[in-house]
């Protein structure tokens, strides 16, 4: 049931900007099942592993950073072709190029503060949500 689960985390400028509810909403009017969800928040070390595979990359530093810097929603998504339906909801990761009623389009600031993580894989989604969620955690 792997390809049916996505993960997505409302980064902290969402959840500043007071859209937590309003994204929550638009991923269930999607038609995905939130299986787990927690507000936490990440330290430099746990976003920096989150973000391991951009360690080499230039922003890498500034996203950990923006990462670690406030609040964020963690949650389970679950629906049939999970990552490839939640990636088209999400938009393109620079929000003045997302599609017009996409999550990017209508809360992001920014390409870097662009609202909301989504796995690019079922093999990504099921590390990233067992990266913040345990086993109990998951219904």
């Amino acid at each position: 049931m792997s390809n049916n689960r996505t993960f997505t985390m409302i980064k902290p400028d969402a959840v500043q900007d007071g859209h937590i509810g309003n994204i929550i909403h638009d991923i269930t009017n999607a038609g995905f099942k939130i299986v787990a969800m927690k507000l936490t928040q990440l330290s430099s070390v746990k976003a920096g592993e989150f973000y391991a595979i951009h360690k080499e990359r230039p922003f890498y530093g500034e996203l950990v950073e923006f990462m670690s810097s406030g609040p964020i929603v963690a949650a389970v998504l679950e629906k049939e072709n999970a990552v490839a339906d939640f990636r088209t909801l999400i938009g393109t990761t620079n929000p003045a190029d997302a599609a017009e009623g996409t999550i990017r389009a209508k809360y992001a600031r920014s390409i870097g503060e662009n609202a909301v993580h989504g796995s690019d894989s079922d093999e990504n989604a099921a590390i990233e949500s067992s990266f913040h969620f345990s086993g109990v955690e998951t219904f």
